[in-house]
């Protein structure tokens, strides 16, 4: 659920991804569902965290390699008793080996998305599947405004400070076309989600870029600021927050291999 190596000022904790977002594999069951994983497949999850998915995909009889950037993620998953390794999504070194790809909460962090689309083709079977969710056009649309009027209230520019990558539908259908798939299903699901531990910790795991370089002072302001502009719409006034998620679902396959006899 993680791969920011490619993301300056952001960085994982595995213990504290746990305790401020418990929510993202418990959200991911929808698409687990879609995957529809069968005894016996190979199956990659993609920027797998700390192997929360990843367990459960092997519960279910499959053969389960979980990929992640962050070092620290791969150690707890590895800690599950899963096969968990350090890999960039950008250099995935499978070559058709897989019956399909997973990937939860995860593809967002992968600015060059046509890269990782090539690696995704590259590691399948002929015929492999290709499940995902992650953010789309519109996720966290008012926590970056937020985010990004505190920085310029105090004269810092966000330029080079937004992480993430949120398609529409149309452009992200596009991306997997050219990389070779038929696209299955593509959707974007609007999902209004509770925060159980508040959204200052929400920005703190998740959007630490934005505050990349600032001064200890200047990120107590830039956090207060933002906090506040978020209360009007965030808030319900009773300390009770959630985060404005936009999710792209997507299921893709690769055509079966052609026959030359």
């Amino acid at each position: 659920m993680t791969d920011t190596s490619h993301t300056p000022g952001q960085h994982w904790n595995s213990r504290q991804y746990a305790e401020h977002a418990s929510f993202v594999p418990t959200l991911g069951q929808d698409v687990l569902d879609l995957l529809a994983a069968r005894p016996g497949e190979r199956i990659l999850d993609l920027g797998c965290g700390d192997g929360a998915l990843t367990e459960r995909i092997k519960a279910q009889g499959a053969e389960v390699l979980g990929v992640d950037a962050a070092e620290e993620m791969v150690e707890a998953a590895l800690a599950r008793g899963l096969e968990a390794k350090r890999i960039d999504a950008y250099q995935l070194p499978f070559d058709h080996e897989f019956d399909a790809v997973f990937s939860n909460a995860a593809l967002h962090w992968m600015l060059d998305p046509q890269t990782v689309l090539a690696g995704v083709a590259r590691a399948l079977k002929p015929g492999g599947r290709f499940v995902a969710e992650f953010g789309g056009h519109g996720n966290v649309a008012a926590i970056c405004t937020a985010l990004i009027a505190s920085l310029q209230f105090r004269g810092i520019s966000a330029r080079g400070r937004h992480p993430w990558y949120f398609p529409t539908t149309e452009e992200y259908a596009h991306l997997l076309e050219t990389a070779g798939f038929k696209v299955d299903s593509i959707a974007l699901i609007p999902r209004p989600t509770p925060l159980p531990t508040g959204m200052q910790a929400w920005l703190e795991t998740f959007a630490q870029p934005f505050f990349h370089g600032l001064d200890e002072d200047l990120k107590i302001t830039v956090m207060d600021n933002t906090l506040t502009l978020l209360s009007h719409t965030l808030s319900d006034g009773q300390g009770h927050w959630s985060a404005d998620y936009v999710r792209l679902r997507v299921v893709a396959h690769l055509p079966e291999a052609v026959s030359l006899t």
